[in-house]
């Protein structure tokens, strides 16, 4: 069982990606938002619009990770600044 993203390791083919994963279980608490590092400030509200498409694909997506789309929207985002920074 994984309990920590760390235990996952890099794969060099898809297959050996799907090997790995239809023989590990992750430990639930890796499963909600937490994934992203939370900051000890409060947080602050904004308001995106988003295409009716786009989101309804962005919430399918979520639901098939077993995620609410709006944390995984901010693990994307915190994913992509720490690629830029």
């Amino acid at each position: 069982m994984i309990v920590n993203w760390s235990e996952v390791p890099r794969f060099d083919t898809e297959a050996g990606e799907a090997k790995f994963w239809s023989e590990t279980r992750l430990d639930a608490r890796l499963m909600n938002a937490s994934l992203v590092k939370a900051d000890s400030r409060e947080s602050t509200m904004i308001t995106l619009r988003f295409d009716p498409r786009m989101l309804a694909r962005i919430k399918r997506l979520a639901r098939s990770r077993y995620l609410n789309y709006q944390s995984m929207i901010k693990q994307w985002l915190s994913e992509r600044l720490e690629k830029e920074l």
